[in-house]
Formats: structure tokens, C-alpha cells, sequence
């Protein structure tokens, strides 16, 4: 078998293999003499039908065949020879299968590319201040109180304020007529916390139960309901019920309350610490993506075009579900998408050099490390992930989590923090 390399561009290569004339005759053989023993053909006893037969009712076929056995054989033995791995679908062009001549095909494909001047020496990051005030620990307690508050309604009757679970009817017109399945019965909603319309909450905020209300919304084109999609919409709503959050006092009560404390300074003390660690952590995950920025920024390396377009997939489904929900597609998101995605593969391809230069290797020490620190972030017990991560796809996931973070270990150690 002769193998001869073309390199089309960094990331693209042509094999042009030819399989030698004795190798085809050797496989046609092969194939003739197992359609003989099985092939039935009238005026021929089975296995005794000539080959010129054969060759007429079943030529075709078997030389398509062959083709395709001769290159499934080889194709791998040429990638090994010439030490390449594909990281595309290869595009065969294979010729015609001809008894007396060597078979010859060419393979297309993708590779990753070379990488000859690696540069990941003081790199750069601002690491932000990691600091818990007791402002922000006053914020967690009141989210906890907020959790533990109980609805109840107001002694004397007033109008709706933020902070008021309401409950409500409405119906929505478009010029004057009501939209079927549009609106709704007994909707329930908190004033004042983001997650309804503006104008619904402040067409509500100072009526009283009983009391109807009209807003004003200009829908946005992506609206899920045909009738409404950027239409002007009169929301038409009564406030059937309110009621008022009462939230606990936060004092020692409290705390023994919630079950693992005595005193509420306790609680607090608890809950910087959690903060403290937090912030340690969102601090460092901000100072390792400033460094895979600024290393993929001093290394624009070619990208091969199937590795960006399966990256883009695995990423394109979230963010558009959320943009739908903003009213933001459009090519600009899909450009953004597509950036995100080459500095995510380029960033790949760098790491990978960077722990091949390294010569860093991940045994099953390292992967008994990494199922321990997964089993305290999941609160699973080890054993479970042990036998979990015997699947080949997800111990070569934890494989790839525990050299991106060996590599950004290493790319922190030669890099240049200054505190933020």
C-alpha cells in the first residue's frame, strides 16, 4: 500500500492511497467464492455457476464491495502510518474496482493543527477582591427569613404595594378583541420582584381587591402566540386577592429554627464563611477565564471548521432558549455563538499542547482525587461515582476536567496576577 499526504491548508489533508493490483485480485477472489457458494443461479448447480456469470448478474455489486472493504482496511492503517487523527468525518473519493490494476482512492479529512510556538509564559489576569461584608451577610439572613416567611393578609384592607402576593384575572385584547387562551384565572404573583410585566405590576400597585386595572404592553415579535406577536396588547385585569409576606424576626429564635445553630451570630458566622468560600471561588474561576482569554489572544491558531461547528451545537440550543425568552435572536447572536465557540475549541486545542509539553499524565491516582473532590460538591457518596465513572464517556470526561485544571494550574504558576 502506498500512502502520499497533501496538505490542503493547516487543518486539512488529502490521502491518495493506492492498495496494490495482487491485494484487489486477492479480494475479488475471496468475494466471488462466497457468492458461488451461496448464489443461486438457474441452468447451475449451487458453487458451480462461472465466474463470467457471476461477473455479469453480480459484478457490480461485489466490485462496489470490495471498495469499500479495501478502504475501511486500509484507510486506518494510513492514518496510523503517517501519525494523524482525524477530527472529521473523512470524505472518500474511491475509483472503480478493476481486477487487474491497483485500487485508488483519496480520503479528505480534517486534523488539528500544528502548534510550533506555543506561547503561555506570563500571562496576564486582575484577580477581584474577595471580601464578605456584613451587608452581605445581612442580605443571606434576609433571604433566609424570606424563605421561612409565611402569607397572610393584611389586618385592615389597603391597596396593593411591592412585596404583595397577588392574585389575579385578566383577559388581553388586540384592537378590541379578546385574545382566545390568552389569559388566565387565579394567577397568583409577587409585586415588585421582576417577574411580571412592568406595566401589569404597576397598573396593579394601589388597587384594592375588587378593583380593575388596564395596562398597555407592546409584545415582542417572538411572543409564542400567534395573535399576539408584535402587537399592541390591553391587558385587562382584576385583583381578586392579596396577601402580605411576614417574615420572621431574625434573632436567636431564628437560627435554632432553621436546626444547626444556637445563636444567631452563629448563623451569621456560618454564612460568611459559605460567602467567603464563594466569592474564593468565583474570584479564582474569573482569574482562570481571564487566562485562557489572553492565551488563546497570543496564539491565534487555524481552527478546523468540524470541531467550531460541534462545538457551536453543543452550546447553540441554551443560549437561544434563553435569547427567545429575551427577544434576541437574530445573526448578531448567531455571530456570538460563533465566536464563542472558536475561542472555546481554540482554547481546547492550546490546553491540550500546553499538557502534552508538559508531559502530563492522568492515572488512576489522579482520577481517585478527582471522584473525591466531585463527591464533596455533589454530596454522592464516592462509591456510587466510582461506578458511575466507569463509563468510558464520562471517565473521559473527568479525564478532561482534571487536565484542563492541571494545565490551568500550570498557566497560573507562570502567570502575571495583579490583585484587583
Amino acid at each position: 500500500m502506498q500512502v502520499n499526504v497533501q496538505k490542503l491548508s493547516p487543518v486539512l489533508v488529502e490521502f491518495n492511497v493506492s492498495v496494490p493490483a495482487e491485494r484487489v485480485k486477492s479480494e475479488l477472489d475471496r468475494a466471488y467464492t462466497s457468492v458461488a457458494r451461496n448464489a443461486r443461479v438457474r441452468g447451475f448447480r449451487p458453487g458451480k455457476a462461472p465466474r463470467k456469470v457471476l461477473v455479469h448478474m453480480f459484478g457490480a455489486r461485489i466490485a462496489a464491495d470490495v471498495a469499500q472493504r479495501l478502504v475501511d482496511d486500509t484507510f486506518p492503517k494510513a492514518i496510523d502510518e503517517k501519525q494523524l487523527q482525524p477530527v472529521s468525518n473523512p470524505d472518500f473519493e474511491p475509483q472503480k474496482v478493476v481486477e487487474s490494476e491497483p485500487f485508488v482512492y483519496k480520503a479528505r479529512f480534517e486534523v488539528v493543527p500544528e502548534i510550533e510556538a506555543l506561547k503561555y509564559d506570563a500571562l496576564e489576569a486582575k484577580r477581584p477582591k474577595v471580601e464578605v461584608t456584613p451587608e452581605m451577610v445581612k442580605a443571606e439572613v434576609d433571604k433566609l427569613r424570606e424563605a421561612h416567611s409565611t402569607l397572610e393578609a393584611p389586618g385592615k384592607p389597603r391597596a396593593a404595594q411591592k412585596g404583595d402576593v397577588v392574585s389575579i384575572d385578566f383577559d388581553v385584547q388586540v384592537d378590541g378583541k379578546t385574545i382566545e387562551d390568552a389569559g388566565a384565572k387565579d394567577f397568583q404573583v409577587e409585586l415588585g420582584n421582576g417577574n411580571l410585566i412592568a406595566a401589569i405590576d404597576e397598573a396593579l400597585i394601589g388597587k384594592k381587591p375588587g378593583e380593575q386595572a388596564d395596562a398597555e404592553v407592546e409584545m415582542p415579535e417572538t411572543h409564542p402566540h400567534p395573535d399576539l406577536k408584535g402587537q399592541k396588547s390591553i391587558f385587562k385585569i382584576t385583583l381578586k386577592d392579596l396577601k402580605e409576606r411576614i417574615l420572621p424576626e431574625a434573632d436567636d429564635e431564628f437560627a435554632k429554627d432553621l436546626g444547626d445553630f444556637d445563636t444567631l451570630a452563629e448563623l451569621e458566622k456560618d454564612l460568611n464563611e459559605r460567602l467567603q468560600k464563594q466569592l474564593k471561588e468565583q474570584s479564582d474561576n474569573s482569574v482562570a477565564e481571564q487566562l485562557v482569554k489572553d492565551l488563546v489572544a497570543k496564539n491565534p491558531i487555524p481552527l478546523p471548521p468540524s470541531l467550531v461547528q460541534r462545538q457551536a451545537q453543543v452550546t447553540e440550543q441554551e443560549v437561544l432558549t434563553q435569547a427567545r425568552r429575551q427577544g434576541q435572536i437574530g445573526e448578531e447572536l448567531r455571530a456570538r455563538i460563533r465566536s464563542e465557540s472558536e475561542e472555546k475549541v481554540r482554547a481546547g486545542l492550546l490546553m491540550a499542547e500546553i499538557a502534552k509539553k508538559e508531559s502530563i499524565k492522568i492515572g488512576d491516582p489522579e482520577l481517585e482525587e478527582g471522584l473525591k473532590e466531585l463527591a464533596e460538591q455533589s454530596g454522592k457518596n464516592i462509591a456510587k461515582l466510582r461506578a458511575e465513572y466507569r463509563n468510558d464517556k464520562k471517565r473521559e470526561m473527568l479525564v478532561g476536567m482534571i487536565l484542563e485544571n492541571k494545565v490551568l494550574d500550570i498557566i497560573e504558576s507562570k502567570a502575571k496576577i495583579e490583585d484587583a
